[in-house]
């Protein structure tokens, strides 16, 4: 634990939300930009619609053999192979080290090794190359969150909102954070 909490300092905090809230949207991701625009309608009936289509925007990687890797490092991780999972989404991202799915989807598959300081990074490696990606800071949150860092957690998750305002389970991780940090118990 003590590891941990060295590695998830709020520089690392600092550095992901400012990238995720800065930096402008690449041109090729045009239609995934549309859909996150298009998310922000308040009272989307077909948010989860949008949602899903953002995220087949974002698993476009250009390449047949890099959205080969990375089906099957998402399989791997499904099937609990983390180590698997790691090494089809590692050979993903020094293939394509512009393609943000790539580390999101290795970050995953590290958090849920419990190997937090590589998701951390490849969460901020994510935000570096798509700022929006909604996914990244809700992963961000959840580390923090795990880690006992309530209130970097709650930033995270209200970055996330400010992108993917409709998602419930956002809102209740907001809500239960927010209780965390004003010292009131669940």
């Amino acid at each position: 634990m003590g590891m941990r909490r060295h590695i998830l300092n709020p520089v690392v905090t600092a550095i992901c939300l400012v990238l995720a809230l800065s930096a402008p949207v690449r041109a090729d991701e045009a239609r995934a930009a549309e859909l996150l625009d298009e998310l922000q309608t308040p009272d989307l009936p077909n948010w989860k619609q949008v949602e899903e289509a953002i995220w087949a925007e974002w698993a476009k990687s250009g390449s047949p053999s890099m959205d080969l890797l990375l089906k099957r490092g998402r399989e791997a991780v499904e099937a609990g192979a983390f180590d698997t999972a790691i090494a089809h989404l590692t050979a993903l991202t020094d293939h394509a080290p512009d393609f943000a799915e790539g580390f999101n989807a290795r970050a995953i598959a590290y958090f849920k090794a419990g190997l937090y300081g590589p998701a951390i990074a490849d969460i901020a490696r994510t935000l570096d190359l798509n700022p929006r990606h909604f996914g990244a800071l809700t992963g961000l949150g959840a580390i923090l969150e795990e880690t006992g860092r309530y209130d970097a957690a709650l930033e995270a998750v209200r970055a996330a909102r400010a992108i993917h305002p409709h998602d419930p389970d956002l809102e209740e991780a907001e809500k239960r954070l927010e209780l965390l940090t004003s010292g009131r118990t669940l």
